[in-house]
């Protein structure tokens, strides 16, 4: 009787919640939204069942805030929209990931919106 224990996944819906939720360092220290994560979920992927399809909605998801917010800053210059853009895009940011990681602690997937695949 042989068990392959590297195959089996542990289910830890607070360490995916965490995960979520660990994007909101951009509005506390400036940087840290995309890196944390991004290291939670390549450390944890092979672990934790359902963490790679959260890890990976999580880093499409501030990769594509990224590009957002720099596209948006010559709308600022050309049109003046930019930083309606800006403030939408920040109010997203903020508010999906505490969404999602309720999403989380429920088992359910995520759900970013605007989201480009980067990351599949």
């Amino acid at each position: 009787m042989e068990t392959n224990y590297h195959s089996l996944k542990r289910t830890d819906n607070q360490l995916i919640m965490i995960t979520h939720l660990s994007q909101l360092l951009t509005y506390v220290t400036g940087f840290g939204g995309l890196i944390v994560p991004l290291i939670i979920w390549a450390t944890q992927k092979d672990n934790v069942e359902g963490m790679n399809p959260h890890g990976k909605a999580i880093i499409n998801f501030q990769l594509s805030i990224i590009i957002y917010s720099i596209l948006s800053i010559p709308l600022i210059i050309v049109f003046g929209l930019g930083i309606l853009t800006l403030i939408l895009i920040g109010i997203l940011a903020f508010v999906m990931p505490i969404v999602n990681a309720i999403k989380a602690s429920n088992g359910e997937l995520p759900s970013y919106p605007l989201s480009l695949n980067f990351v599949s």
